[in-house]
């Protein structure tokens, strides 16, 4: 089937309709508000792809340097020839409109919307990257899905794809199509602040309908709620000069000047405002997380567009209320102008205004990029930049999310910057504050995105138990080493080998086992150097056999019906030597080069045969499991059962993985919405059998730890150290928090030992 209704799309069918598909079917199965629609699915857009022929040319003409504007734009040209010129098939251009049909009578207009297999993740938002198109009806629905597919080749997706490490022929494209809400006023809501995570609700809200405050185009009110009373904090209301809205006679969506009667008038009643908070702590709720909401308001009912998880809550910043844009002269002032901060940290630079996309190519790395409103186009210009300040647009527009993403600093919301500050102006920015001062701050004020990982308290909480940091990539590493953590307990080396875009035979066989090897020393050697002599906990390959049936040569990959309990961790290295001994190969390298820090880390053993065979095979890689530490992943119970008969076979330290021993004691698919609910770390039986296994590798000198999520909770850390573990591994953000829980229930066990 080319389409799915959202009535059936639950948040597990990411693969088939996308981020953004797989949100709003999983809000509709909850009861939330949302319009009704469909799905053109993913594999709609794969099979259109390649049984047209044009799947091979296509990811081959988006294989450019990321950094050359005129590169990407040549790429996505060719990309969107290609798709735009290839015509739909007549059976899924039937299906299609049938579909449509089904939604209103006559020309129902209806939203498409672009929903990406790699968008609106919790760890990447993927912001504005695809193109959406508003009152669409049936005579041009066909064309619109087309520029959505095609949209996949963006300019600013191929180079956040790049730089993120998703290989192209590895994302697909679904397109959702939903009756199109004429919204009165509409806008974003986050649950919590998104800079620093506090417990208040942001919205922003317009007249019209929303894409003028998610594309930036407007400046929106700016309403700060308390979430325990409820309570507007602040309101802060912008001048609104245009909206978007449908022409009456055309039907188009066109933007129109506010009239001046409704420019000043606060767009949100209190009891909208009551709404939208009520909505919004359901949604969070739902998804267990802080969420990014598309709102709009029809009728007097309040729907929900599209919800995403957010992904740049940071340890501090925020911003303030928009003030007065005019540029200050009182005296002993040198704050200049006012906005909103959307990105936190402070950064110097010579003002760039930029007119035009045209004008990128004039900033320079460090500049500070001037400009009317925030546009996802501006991304490849705004890495080089030091920061960034617009005109119009809100702290929840795309843009400025994907500023957050990528560290730099943003002011936006001033009103004239773009008149007021004089291009090449040296400024200071402050994306907390969401100010814009004169001249130059001093460097050791300016604050860069690893220096808002660093801890702010001056002093590291003295411990007797480690606490390390988990490292999903080598980019983060310096952002990691930053923490002041003890050590990497968690290096996994699968993102080195998935961002091949190929399978390891594949990459093997068309550039040599020399090549592969040198992909993952290079990789742990980032992190290795930055922690050096901090150890660095490498562990050996370990992706389920979906995710390679994703990359080229994937075809050959079995498939499974629940790929976690599948062919992956050891079983897999063990069932495959040659690429198993690859990976060995490179471990000896990085031991030859230095880097006794390193430790060897074997995932998803089950008993003291798996141990016996992977040191069978360190001792032929020529590493002497003697000499270098080494260990296992408990995160099976067969292990946890097993670790005295794995210790006898020479493991210098078990390691526990919560997120699988906990679904595999419980029984529990953590992404199955029916059972989820029962997914439980602290269950007592999942507790029995850390704390079991920790007693055993004490008692045989075996250290232990702790590298799954649940590591950052404060009652698995009181847990842990009460049982007496060896080091606790937490995520970059959560490290001092653990110190400081560390440090406290340590305390607490000495003054009971001496009441």
């Amino acid at each position: 089937m080319a389409v799915v209704w959202l009535d059936d799309v639950r948040a597990d069918d990411l693969d088939l309709v996308g981020g953004k598909g797989a949100s709003l079917g999983e809000l509709t199965g909850a009861g939330l508000p949302v319009p009704p629609g469909f799905v053109v699915t993913a594999s709609t857009y794969r099979a259109f792809i390649e049984d047209a022929g044009i799947d091979d040319e296509l990811f081959s003409a988006v294989e450019v340097d990321h950094e050359d504007s005129a590169a990407l734009k040549e790429a996505h040209e060719a990309a969107h020839e290609l798709i735009m010129g290839t015509p739909i098939p007549d059976d899924v251009r039937e299906e299609i409109l049938d579909a449509y049909r089904s939604i209103g009578e006559g020309d129902a207009f209806v939203a498409v919307r672009s929903s990406a297999t790699a968008e609106d993740l919790p760890d990447a938002s993927f912001a504005g990257q695809q193109e959406t198109f508003l009152n669409v009806t049936e005579d041009e629905l066909l064309e619109r899905v087309k520029e959505c597919w095609a949209s996949l080749f963006s300019e600013r997706a191929i180079y956040y794809r790049n730089r993120k490490g998703f290989p192209h022929d590895k994302v697909d494209i679904a397109v959702v199509v939903q009756q199109m809400v004429d919204a009165e006023k509409s806008g974003v809501m986050f649950t919590r602040h998104p800079s620093t995570g506090d417990m208040k609700v942001i919205i922003e809200a317009a007249w019209g309908l929303g894409e003028a405050v998610v594309s930036g185009t407007v400046s929106p009110d700016n309403y700060v709620v308390g979430r325990e009373g409820g309570e507007v904090e602040t309101a802060t209301i912008a001048d609104k000069k245009t909206m978007c809205v449908r022409d009456e006679e055309t039907g188009e969506t066109v933007m129109r000047d506010v009239p001046n009667d409704r420019r000043h008038d606060r767009v949100l009643t209190d009891s909208e405002v009551d709404r939208l908070l009520e909505l919004g702590e359901l949604v969070e709720d739902h998804y267990e997380s802080p969420q990014d909401v598309e709102w709009a308001v029809y009728d007097g009912d309040v729907y929900m567009l599209q919800s995403r998880p957010i992904t740049t809550i940071s340890e501090d910043g925020g911003g303030e209320s928009a003030g007065e844009s005019k540029r200050s002269t009182e005296a002993g002032d040198d704050v200049i102008m006012r906005g909103l901060g959307a990105s936190p940290g402070i950064a110097s630079g010579r003002a760039r205004t930029v007119t035009k996309l045209d004008h990128l190519d004039q900033v320079a790395e460090g500049d500070i990029i001037v400009t009317e409103m925030t546009m996802p186009d501006m991304v490849p210009a705004m890495k080089r930049a030091a920061g960034i300040v617009t005109d119009e647009g809100g702290m929840t527009s795309h843009a400025a999310i994907v500023s957050r993403e990528l560290g730099v600093p943003a002011v936006v919301g001033t009103g004239d910057a773009t008149t007021t500050l004089d291009d090449g102006e040296i400024v200071t920015i402050d994306g907390d504050k969401g100010t814009i001062r004169e001249g130059e701050e001093p460097e050791e004020k300016q604050r860069q995105p690893v220096e808002e990982a660093r801890p702010k308290t001056p002093v590291k909480p003295m411990t007797a138990t480690e606490v390390k940091v988990n490292v999903s990539i080598p980019e983060a590493a310096e952002r990691a080493a930053a923490t002041g953590a003890d050590g990497v307990g968690l290096l996994r080396i699968e993102h080195m080998v998935l961002t091949l875009g190929k399978t390891p035979e594949r990459f093997i066989e068309q550039n040599g086992e020399r090549a592969y090897v040198d992909e993952i020393v290079s990789g742990v050697r980032e992190v290795a150097e930055e922690f050096y002599p901090r150890p660095v906990r490498v562990r050996t390959l370990d992706a389920p056999t979906d995710e390679f049936r994703q990359l080229e040569g994937g075809e050959n990959e079995p498939r499974e019906h629940n790929p976690m309990l599948g062919y992956r961790g050891i079983r897999r290295g063990l069932d495959n030597p040659n690429n198993f001994r690859l990976e060995l190969q490179a471990f000896r390298r990085l031991f030859d080069m230095g880097y006794d820090n390193v430790e060897i880390m074997f995932p998803l053993v089950n008993d003291a045969e798996d141990v016996l065979r992977a040191k069978e095979h360190m001792i032929e890689a020529g590493i002497d499991p003697e000499k270098r530490e080494w260990g296992v992943m408990i995160e099976t119970p067969a292990a946890a059962l097993g670790i005295e008969e794995m210790a006898d076979a020479g493991i210098d330290f078990a390691s526990f993985g919560t997120n699988d021993l906990t679904q595999y004691t419980l029984a529990v698919d953590r992404n199955n919405e029916h059972v989820a609910n029962l997914y439980d770390e602290l269950h007592p039986a999942v507790l029995k059998l850390i704390g079991d296994t920790v007693d055993a590798c004490r008692e045989v000198g075996v250290k232990t730890s702790i590298c799954g999520q649940a590591g950052s909770k404060p009652k698995m850390v009181q847990f842990l150290v009460d049982k007496g573990v060896s080091s606790i591994s937490a995520n970059i953000d959560a490290v001092r928090d653990v110190q400081h829980e560390v440090k406290r229930v340590e305390q607490r066990l000495i003054l009971d030992s001496v009441r």
